[in-house]
């Protein structure tokens, strides 16, 4: 095995004679260039850091890389983002390893996977097969320097003759680079860059190149932070990202970022808290790579920073991810020009070319990196996958069971997801005894004895914790009046977002009868008794039935639904289940519903009859009859960017149905007349709130709408301004923070005020909080709440649902005279569902609302205290923002 130490001797010195330097090379090389290799002057019109290369550029000249040298480099398209952009990772490595990619690939399969394989088996894989690096730039569109580096790197590999440190990458390891991963968030930056660009690239950071409009270059088409996408896997960029990943494995992974313009460049090691489930040889190797890293930038003089932010605790990042399957997964920040140039803060003008030549150097460190430590990367590796196995057998718990539930649509949701992070899941399709008690058909079973046992612990467990030490600095800088350093949410259970019945077993369960899942699409669901001749019942509680409901208004099938549970012979429906009466439909009722239930996932059932012996029979003032709402949706600033996107996403991609985004600013003075629902997403405080875009007038217009019938639909941030005084279209109010105590520094005009003493430092730090100021805010948790299952707008959903809870939005209840609390906030024992809270915000928050609705003349508001789509996660709350979305139009008095 290499020593560490022999690291400092392959790195090579740094050229500053342009005649050392290919016209790419940035004076990284020892040595010449092929000519034969094509330089990006030659294929896209412009050198390394001179323009901004375009989506199309960069895959134009990849394309031309592997014409030229296609025994040493390869192409390999894995997705396609939504606007129709390709995603292809290439492979770089000797002739002799391209021609042998099969076994390679069979080799870390192999390894990937001890349980499958003969130990000797295992050996002979690890003494064959070579290091991998995986390089993934520009995950966030507006990030544009790691793009362009890849370029420089890939031609670096290819093209570099007679160089040490070339040569021992590539006869020790593959190359994956990924040169882009977000192209359409890439194309939104640069057509904003180009139109705000002048006569000649301005520095000014208030220049209109730098200024960036809503909703920037950061998202996707959707409008997702695909950095945040890694444990729901919504898009198909990350989806397709993540497949690649489980083909090769690679040993090391770094996810190539920019931040803002004042910041050097950050590499590992991260800042705390690390997550326990990561290894102590994963930290290790942390710090090996920031060495390596460290002593490339010094040598050639570039700035950076370790340790201070970017934590290892939140494992939904890229940069996280491939930790859990056993990978060193690290994120690389540079300071961004955000253009061809920047003017720092303190003076100094940054160079587009800069920040790509910073890359392509961090680039080939962790390459060399990766050569050097081969042989100890594959044994970690090897240890984890195999540890993995063991700690499954012996910690527990020795499976996770998915029992079949009433919402089996999200239950097959959580099964299908796990399998995609690469876990093993089984599904029974009978009823089977297990985990000590009787499973029903379309249950899953997760043994805990797998290699992706760390993983399933990260994505199960209801609480993972984070260091003591680091929870006690926290309370320390807070009680300081200081911020505190978590960067992220701090809980993430997939079964709590889901609000799917996950259960432990003591005992390993028999798999032999079951089958193995694959990642696919959702079970097809079908109608039972299509020959029925009275009505078709879909039970609520079902995430498929949400779906059925989407796709039946669209299609124009008449429905109603029932605000009670109800027996219908010997069958119980709950609240919320959808009727389909032969009698109000067209002919091809059957035919549309066969259709509709097989591509939805729902089994809706005919029935011959509508005797009801308990609940509200079919003709009842309790079953409503639902219409098709024509939707808008708020875009633009000031809107959080992500918030609208999620929404969008949501009910486009996940329910199938279509919405209209409308600005803001055009909301304000628009007829809405021709729309039954207003969706107001969160806002974005730094952009300003609504109140800002809207004005008195947009408030008007808002109501006037309501009254004639409109719904209103707010979340968080809209929430906030639909409840300010000014507003008052939600009687509720924001509520400041609960202080222990009456007595503060007195902020008054008097030229004297009563005295008095303070016991110690802690008496002093108390009274010098501000007499009125809102809750600490809240690094996200997820918080229990009680559903009042009585009310139309929690029909069909669960009792209990966890929600995140970001911030320190608290409201108060609405009064009975006002409204109605649909959903609210457990006790103060119990809202902590899981992650870390402020002790005053836990008792602050409970029993509050968070789901509320409010008459107003015809119409309503109906106002979420939190955004229930954020990052599209939260697939439990789907219920309730589907009936505030789809549902509450039918209990409004609109003339249509």
């Amino acid at each position: 095995m290499q020593s560490a130490s022999r690291l400092l001797f392959l790195i090579p010195l740094l050229a500053l004679c342009p005649s050392h330097a290919g016209a790419s090379d940035f004076g990284f090389s020892q040595g010449s260039h092929d000519p034969a290799v094509p330089t990006q002057e030659a294929v896209i019109g412009h050198a390394p850091g001179e323009r901004i290369s375009s989506p199309e550029q960069i895959h134009r000249y990849f394309q031309a890389l592997a014409e030229a040298m296609p025994d040493r480099i390869r192409l390999v398209d894995y997705a396609e983002s939504w606007q129709g952009r390709p995603l292809f990772y290439a492979i770089i490595g000797t002739p002799e390893r391209l021609a042998d990619l099969d076994a390679i690939q069979t080799d870390i399969q192999t390894i990937a996977h001890p349980h499958r394989n003969e130990q000797a088996d295992i050996d002979a894989a690890l003494e064959r097969v070579p290091a991998t690096a995986w390089l993934a730039y520009s995950v966030h569109g507006n990030e544009i320097s790691p793009a362009d580096a890849a370029m420089v790197t890939a031609w670096h590999l290819l093209s570099a003759e007679n160089d040490p440190l070339v040569e021992r990458i590539l006869s020790t390891s593959l190359v994956f680079i990924n040169p882009l991963q977000n192209p359409d968030g890439r194309a939104r930056f640069i057509h904003h860059f180009e139109a705000g660009l002048g006569l000649e690239p301005d520095p000014s950071r208030l220049a209109a190149e730098h200024d960036e409009p809503w909703p920037s270059g950061r998202v996707n088409h959707y409008l997702f932070d695909l950095n945040r996408d890694w444990l729901s896997q919504t898009q198909p960029e990350t989806r397709g990202h993540i497949e690649a990943l489980l083909d090769w494995y690679p040993l090391a992974f770094v996810d190539a970022h920019e931040m803002g313009p004042d910041s050097t460049f950050f590499f590992a090691p991260e800042a705390v808290p690390y997550n326990p489930l990561l290894s102590e040889s994963q930290r290790a190797s942390l710090t090996r790579f920031g060495e390596n890293n460290a002593r490339w930038f010094d040598r050639h003089g570039f700035a950076y920073f370790t340790r201070e932010i970017f934590d290892a605790f939140y494992p939904g990042y890229g940069a996280s991810w491939p930790s859990y399957y056993g990978g060193i997964a690290m994120t690389y920040e540079q300071g961004s020009a955000r253009g061809l140039v920047m003017r720092l803060r303190n003076g100094r003008e940054m160079s587009y070319l800069e920040t790509v030549r910073e890359y392509v150097a961090a680039s080939l460190a962790t390459l060399e990196t990766v050569a050097v430590q081969r042989d100890r990367l594959w044994a970690d590796f090897a240890a984890y996958r195999r540890e993995g196995i063991e700690a499954g057998r012996r910690q527990g718990p020795a499976a996770w069971a998915i029992p079949a539930q009433r919402d089996q649509g999200a239950a097959d949701r959580l099964g299908e997801l796990l399998a995609r992070h690469g876990a093993e899941v089984y599904r029974s399709a009978d009823a089977l005894d297990a985990c000590g008690q009787t499973l029903g058909a379309g249950s899953y079973l997760i043994p805990a004895a797998q290699p992706a046992y760390r993983k399933l612990r990260v994505l199960l467990d209801e609480q993972i914790d984070m260091d003591e030490d680091f929870l006690a600095e926290q309370e320390r800088r807070r009680a300081r009046g200081l911020a505190d350093q978590i960067y992220d949410v701090t809980a993430w259970s997939l079964p709590l977002m889901f609000n799917v019945d996950v259960q432990t077993c003591r005992r390993a369960p028999t798999l032999e009868n079951l089958d193995r899942i694959q990642p696919s699409e959702r079970p097809a669901g079908r109608l039972e008794n299509p020959d029925a001749r009275v009505a078709f019942v879909a039970g609520g509680e079902s995430t498929a039935t949400l779906r059925l409901m989407a796709a039946a208004l669209r299609a124009g099938l008449t429905i109603d639904r029932s605000e009670q549970a109800f027996s219908l012979g010997e069958t119980r429906y709950p609240a919320g289940s959808l009727i389909f009466q032969r009698a109000d439909n067209p002919d091809h009722l059957v035919e549309t519903l066969q259709r509709l239930a097989a591509d939805t996932g729902a089994m809706p059932v005919g029935t011959d009859t509508s005797w009801i012996t308990d609940g509200p029979s079919f003709g009842s003032n309790r079953v409503r009859r639902l219409m098709a709402p024509r939707v808008a949706l708020a875009w633009d600033a000031p809107t959080d960017v992500y918030s609208p996107g999620a929404v969008r996403f949501i009910l486009e991609r996940q329910f199938g149905y279509p919405v209209t985004p409308i600005r803001v600013a055009t909301l304000a003075s628009a007829d809405l007349n021709r729309y039954d629902v207003v969706i107001l997403p969160d806002a974005s405080r730094w952009r300003g709130s609504y109140a800002g875009i809207l004005g008195a007038g947009g408030a008007r217009n808002l109501r006037d709408w309501i009254n004639d019938g409109g719904t209103l639909v707010t979340m968080a941030g809209g929430t906030e301004w639909a409840a300010h005084p000014d507003v008052d279209l939600l009687s509720a109010r924001l509520e400041l923070s609960v202080e222990e105590e009456e007595l503060k520094i007195a902020r008054n005009d008097e030229a004297r005020v009563p005295g008095r003493e303070f016991s110690d430092i802690a008496d002093l730090e108390q009274a010098l909080k501000a007499g009125e100021r809102s809750p600490d805010s809240v690094s996200g948790i997820l918080a229990a709440t009680v559903v009042d299952g009585e009310h139309w707008l929690g029909a069909g959903a669960a009792t209990q649902i966890p929600v995140l809870v970001r911030g320190n939005r608290i409201f108060t209840p609405l009064r009975l005279d006002q409204g109605e609390n649909v959903v609210r906030y457990a006790g103060p024992e119990e809202v902590l569902a899981s992650g870390y809270v402020w002790e005053e915000n836990r008792r602050q928050l409970a029993f509050k609302p968070y789901l509320m609705t409010q008459t107003i003349g015809r119409g309503r508001v109906i106002g979420f205290a939190e955004d229930p789509a954020v990052r599209a996660y939260l697939d439990g709350q789907n219920s309730l923002l589907i009936n505030a979305v789809l549902v509450a139009p039918a209990y409004s008095r609109k003339l249509r």
